[in-house]
């Protein structure tokens, strides 16, 4: 995927939360829920999702020393996924009254 040149505006909320233009969030596989990186750069400001589609491409671009036994960064972010997907439904069932 190439960047696209294409400019947008965008505005901060008192929280600092911005939307993301949707064919930006369409170019970068951005859903629901999706984490990102922040970093600030002498350019300003950097966000990096963290999705499937970023997380296939960049296959083997990050390495780690393993040791014996350690699971692979694959098992765990499907465990993290996992506890992410009961939290959120054990807040929506607190939320709802329903169990």
């Amino acid at each position: 995927m190439s960047a696209t040149m294409k400019t947008d505006a965008v505005w901060f909320t008192t929280k600092g939360q911005v939307v993301i233009p949707a064919w930006l969030r369409r170019q970068f596989h951005i859903e629901d829920g999706t984490k990102a990186v922040v970093q600030a750069t002498p350019d300003g400001i950097l966000l990096k999702p963290v999705t499937r589609w970023a997380i296939e491409k960049g296959h083997g671009l990050l390495k780690r020393e393993r040791k014996p036994g350690d699971r692979s960064f694959a098992v765990e972010w499907a465990e993290h996924k996992r506890e992410e997907i009961e939290l959120e439904e054990a807040k929506y069932a607190r939320s709802t009254g329903s169990r």
